[in-house]
């Protein structure tokens, strides 16, 4: 594994941009290879099984929308938008149907380079303090392993993305303890304060693990809403703990 070289998928229907894209990158020490269209990008996809999509939305044959919709059915692989849309709404659906993140165009390459660093970081990070050395938390029926960043509900396995997952553990990390949108921006997707803003991408992440491990989503009794701050996870009581 040793010299390992991140595979990066670049889908963008404009040749000056994956060719962009494909410079930079490749100079920063990524693989890359790339697309022209939705249908190109699910062949090359499974081809050549990199480690994060890039993905335009506005795409000719299948729109970048459907794309990402069609790998989240077999897979956790992280996945950035490029979107040109100025309504926050269209930015959002791409978030709603299983992306990690985004970014607008016009962007600066620069921009997107630290979006895919932060990403890809944040799937490869430690476990975060405040987790038992044995990496396993069980609420209720839900058994979280931090070690191999995995989810049960009773016996079944749940599929999470690698940001749903750090959110998740970063949560569970202060049990009881309110996160602020900024700070959860700050800690899982590296935001910078300029980008605190949208924290929209906070709130839909909590509404998809909140479909995956709630018994009644709209009912949550696991991730929970602090009211003017941002969201916190269920106090958790240790074994011999008096509640």
């Amino acid at each position: 594994m040793e010299n390992h070289k991140e595979k990066i998928l670049v889908v963008d229907d404009e040749a000056s941009i994956r060719r962009i894209l494909e410079t930079r990158l490749s100079m920063i020490g990524y693989d890359v290879v790339t697309a022209a269209d939705g249908e190109e990008a699910l062949e090359t996809f499974r081809k050549t099984e990199p480690d994060l999509v890039v993905l335009d939305v506005m795409m000719p044959k299948l729109d970048g929308y459907g794309v990402c919709q069609e790998l989240r059915k077999e897979s956790d692989i992280p996945i950035i938008m490029l979107t040109a849309l100025g309504d926050v709404a269209d930015r959002i659906t791409g978030l709603e149907l299983g992306a990690d993140d985004y970014v607008v165009k016009p962007f600066s390459p620069k921009e997107l380079e630290a979006r895919i660093r932060s990403v890809l970081r944040r799937i490869d990070k430690d476990g975060a303090s405040g987790i038992p050395s044995s990496g396993v938390i069980q609420v209720t029926t839900i058994r979280i392993d931090t070690n191999k960043r995995q989810v049960y509900k009773g016996d079944e396995r749940i599929r999470l993305t690698g940001m749903e997952f750090s959110l998740l553990e970063l949560l569970v990390s202060r049990s009881g303890e309110p996160f602020s949108r900024s700070e959860i921006l700050q800690e899982v997707w590296g935001y910078t304060p300029e980008r605190h803003v949208d924290t929209r991408v906070v709130d839909v992440h909590i509404s998809r693990l909140r479909a995956k491990l709630e018994e009644d989503p709209s009912n949550p009794e696991l991730i929970l809403t602090a009211r003017g701050t941002g969201y916190l996870f269920q106090r958790i009581i240790e074994p011999g703990e008096v509640g």
